[in-house]
This record gives structure tokens, sequence and C-alpha cells, in this order.
């Protein structure tokens, strides 16, 4: 092992230990000596964006078929390994990683180690089980067409990228999971699952050298060999295609969602998180108290902001009726208008922060959170953040730097609007 960092977290409960193994994967530990759990993580650097143009979803699919066998477990001795001891284990995919992890009592840790390290370097990939988890994952992208909220989001994208990977869905089509194979499965592990691109979390009551341990133990057969053939992540503004698009929908309200998209740049990165609290996230946002408490006219608003590795995305969503979509587009276009952004004031700007602060604070009394967070710092910005240093970061944001953010973010280049109109009975 080497390359390794000590980052002093007081705030957070614990020292973030970052270390790489020899073969070059990365391992970052967080102790948190009041709890018996431990979450462990794989964390593979590769989403949707590294699927090829023509096998959409293929990403996520081998998160699924992994599950699916091992050359020494078959799916119901890795659905029962850890569930029998207690604990649980998950996998998500986004646009840019993808997440394998176990929760489970400190004395199990050798197990979901065990166990984690066979799925990511041993699947088999049977047959028979991966053409039955094709019929799961076309079922998965059915709820989402019977859930327009989540699916007005994917459609956004499409329109929004037409020529660029960030328009992919996540879970591609269904005709591209009929098409997969199981030698695309063994190359885009090839591909991807390599030593440089994989990222092993700890957060809960181990030590570092326990978990070093164990990780060197658990992927030893992983040689540092080839990098990933990772995709190319350099956004530009013209990757980016305004649209303004109204579609009947067979669903029972509107759904409205406003956006944009900007080139990603670390020194807006605090205020953008202010920004986005004060315009849609929580009961107090300048959306909810103008569409939903004074208009009356959605009962689900919020806005959020999307991090990518080269891009910013941020997005408002309303559901509304029929009736009200002009309205509630005018009170959008009104909130998010040059003089409404720059009456943001120094009282409001100070609440914001508190609010940020309290939710970031809080959040890390969830391991899973805490899990998350180092990696994504990690990967987003090459190191761990310390919290002091993010609280401080956001105490110092002023006027200025909200005004500054908003001129990258809004005004960079022109919004898109896509709106799901109930059809008429």
């Amino acid at each position: 092992m080497n390359n390794r960092d000590i980052i002093h977290d007081d705030i957070a409960s614990g020292t973030f230990h970052n270390d790489t193994m020899q073969n070059g994967i990365r391992v970052i530990t967080n102790r948190v000596s009041h709890v018996q759990s431990v979450t462990l993580g794989i964390w593979i650097n590769a989403g949707s964006r590294e699927d090829p143009d023509t096998t959409p979803g293929l990403a996520h699919f081998v998160e699924h078929a992994i599950f699916k066998g091992t050359s020494s477990r078959d799916y119901e001795t890795i659905a029962r390994c850890i569930e029998d001891v207690g604990g649980y284990i998950d996998a998500w995919t986004t646009k840019e990683n993808t997440c394998i992890y176990i929760r489970c009592l400190k004395e199990h840790i050798a197990l979901a180690f065990s166990l984690l390290s066979d799925l990511c370097c041993n699947p088999s990939f049977p047959d028979e089980e991966i053409e039955k988890e094709k019929e799961v994952v076309i079922e998965e992208i059915h709820s989402i067409n019977d859930a327009p909220e989540e699916l007005i989001f994917d459609e956004f994208d499409l329109h929004a990228f037409p020529r660029h990977r960030l328009g992919s869905t996540i879970l591609g089509t269904e005709e591209s999971i009929e098409s997969i194979t199981g030698d695309d499965l063994r190359q885009f592990m090839q591909n991807n699952y390599t030593p440089d691109n994989l990222l092993v979390t700890a957060v809960g009551n181990v030590t570092h050298t326990e978990i070093m341990e164990l990780a060197v133990r658990s992927f030893a057969s992983l040689q540092e060999g080839t990098p990933a053939k990772r995709s190319t992540r350099e956004f530009e503004l013209r990757d980016y295609t305004p649209f303004n698009l109204q579609l009947q929908k067979p669903v029972y309200q509107a759904q409205l969602l406003f956006g944009t998209a900007a080139t990603r740049k670390n020194e807006h990165f605090y205020s953008l998180l202010l920004l986005n609290t004060i315009l849609g996230s929580g009961m107090s946002s300048r959306m909810n108290l103008e569409l939903r408490e004074k208009n009356a006219l959605a009962y689900n608003v919020y806005s959020s902001l999307t991090l990518f590795d080269d891009a910013t995305m941020f997005n408002v969503y309303a559901g509304t009726d029929n009736s009200n979509i002009v309205k509630a587009l005018a009170i959008i276009d009104q909130i998010l208008s040059p003089e409404s952004l720059c009456s943001i004031d120094q009282s409001e700007l100070e609440t914001a922060k508190s609010r940020l602060l309290g939710a970031m604070i809080m959040g890390m009394e969830k391991m899973t959170r805490r899990m998350s967070r180092a990696a994504r710092d990690l990967f987003y910005f090459g190191r761990i953040i310390p919290l002091e240093e993010k609280i401080n970061a956001i105490r110092q944001v002023t006027q200025n730097d909200i005004r500054h953010a908003v001129m990258h973010l809004l005004q960079s280049a022109p919004a898109s609007t896509l709106i799901y109109e109930a059809e008429e009975e």
C-alpha cells in the first residue's frame, strides 16, 4: 500500500483514511466507534456514460447480473449469505458510478468482503439466469414508465443531450436489454471493473488496518493492468440543446420540468448548493411558497442540482392540473428571473446556510451517507474534503458569489421546458 492520507474530521466523529493498494485499488475508511455495524461499499467509477451506443442500459444490467451467480455461489447463496446474519446488500447505478454495498454487524465484515469481492471479480453470468433477469429489468423499465415524475427526467435528458452520453437513460430500453449477451457483460467488466477504477469504502466500527488487510486479501486476484476504458468526460455547452416541448400523456396531472445545463466549475459549487436551497429545497423554499402555499397550484414542487464530472444540471419540477400549466410556468419564470434572483438578500442567504449546514451535519449520522460522501468527494474533487472545510466554505459564500453562480448556471445557455399534459378524457 502507498499514498496514504489521513483526513481529520472531528465534527463528523472520526478520521477518514485514504489508502491505495499496490494494484491501484483505492481504500477509504472512517471509524465510527459508537455503532455496532459496518457499511462496506465497492464503487466502480463507471455508469451509463460508459454504455456502448448500441447497448444503453448495459452498466445497470451488469449491476443486476453479477448477483445471479459467481464461480462459487449461486443466486440463492448470494441472497441469503448476508441476510442470514442480519445484514443487507444492495446496489445502484448512476450515469457515472456504480455502487454495490453491504451493511452488517462488525463481526461479519470478513464475510461481507468475501461476498463483494466475489461479485466483482468472479461473476459467472449463467445464461438461464441472465435471460430471466432481462425480464426483471424490463419490468423495472415499465415501472419507470408508470411513474411520470421519474420518466419526465429521463425524457428531458434525452432531448437536452441528443448527441451526448448524458442523454442516455440509465435503464436502457426494452430492445437494448433484450439484445445484451454474456459477452457484452464480460467485455463491460473487463473494460471498467479494473483496479484503477475501483474504490473500497468502509464506514463503521472497524479500524483502517482491519479493512486494509481484508481488502488486500479479498482483491489480490485483481492485478494492475490495462486502465479502464472510460468514456471521455468533456462536456461543452454545445452538447446541450435547448428545447420546449409539450406532450399529451396518460397522467392524472400535468408534469412540468424546467432545466438548464452548464459546464462544471468547482468555485461555484457551494454557491450553487445554497442557490438550490433557496429556490426549491424544502417547505420554505421560494418555489414551494409561491406555487404551493400562496397559489395552491401544486402538491409536489422542488428544484434539484446534479453534479457530473464535467457538467452541472439544474431542474425545477412541479405537478399541477392542466388548467394551471400556464400560471405555474409564469411563476417559475418569475422566480428565476434576473430581478428575482438578484433580490436574494443577506438574511435569506444566512437562513439558507443554516438549513444546508443542518442537513449536511445531520446527514453524517447515517452510515450510508458517510460512505457516499467520501466516495463522491474522491471521484468529483480528487480528495476527501473535511466537513469543517465544507462548513467554512458555505459560511463564507457572499451575495456576490451567488450572483456569479446564477450567471454561470442560469445565463450560460437558454433554459428548456418539458411538459406532460394530461390527456383529455
